[in-house]
């Protein structure tokens, strides 16, 4: 299924399963006056279920705050974001943080995980605050498959980059949400830390039937995915499926994220 853009959005039905995320004609400005920021610029997009996605662009072009956008940690100052059929910008703060935390798991790029707590609690800690009970098979299952079931015990500081970031895939992953966002999940790994990574977001989408957007600056990791989204100035300006390294480093080859990729 090729990502659908701007003029094909609205024939959508807002309740097709089809889709996992819609963005529809959506700006988020941050400032006032003369320091007034368009962060995103009137953008529409259709993030298929059950698919890699994908989104890149230079620095500046919006990926992170769409991010937050579709997360529901950030909210448009005009436009529409749909999880599903439900838009989130109609939710109160109670309703939106349910919502959140039941069929979303974002993954940092710094994992974001607490110092004082194990990797165990930090895993735990979503469930912890909404009530419920972990799913203990599917922890286990989750912890053996990251590789970290040795290192539950141990605070943040005792874990390297990579299991770090395993920690927090397992912790945005133990509720099953509908929907997983990662910003930037590779950023600071070594090379087969950031593989190991990509192969299970990969199959969050391939085992597990969830849907997975990732921002990312790198052509290898985008080559994981199914689809890929450029971003330019806050707008959708490319995107296409079956992607390559070669295919996205030739697409983003003249622009200014092109010149980024360049330079690392």
């Amino acid at each position: 299924m090729a990502p659908l853009m701007t003029d094909q959005l609205n024939t959508l039905d807002e309740a097709d399963a089809r889709y996992a995320v819609r963005v529809l004609d959506v700006v988020r400005e941050y400032g006032s006056g003369t320091g007034k920021v368009r962060a995103l610029d009137g953008l529409s997009i259709a993030v298929a279920a059950q698919r890699f996605t994908a989104i890149m662009g230079a620095s500046g072009s919006g990926k992170s705050t769409l991010l937050h956008c579709l997360a529901g940690l950030d909210q448009p100052t005009s436009g529409r974001v749909l999880l599903g059929s439900t838009e989130l910008g109609s939710l109160d703060d109670r309703a939106l943080t349910a919502e959140r935390r039941r069929r979303i798991g974002f993954v940092f790029q710094d994992g974001n995980l607490l110092p004082h707590l194990t990797a165990g609690e930090n895993i735990d800690l979503a469930a912890s605050l909404s009530g419920r009970r972990p799913d203990r098979s599917w922890r286990t299952e989750l912890v053996e498959r990251l590789g970290i079931a040795d290192r539950l015990s141990h605070l943040p500081s005792q874990l390297s980059g990579g299991q770090r970031q395993r920690v927090a895939v397992a912790r945005a992953l133990l509720g099953r949400p509908d929907l997983v966002v990662a910003d930037e999940p590779t950023g600071a790994l070594d090379s087969t830390s950031s593989r190991q990574l990509l192969e299970m977001l990969r199959g969050c989408v391939d085992d597990y039937g969830q849907s997975v957007v990732m921002v990312t600056h790198d052509p290898a990791a985008a080559a994981f995915t199914d689809e890929v989204i450029l971003l330019e100035d806050g707008r959708a300006v490319d995107a296409f499926t079956s992607a390559s390294r070669d295919s996205v480093l030739e697409r983003v080859g003249h622009g200014a994220l092109g010149q980024e990729v360049a330079g690392r």
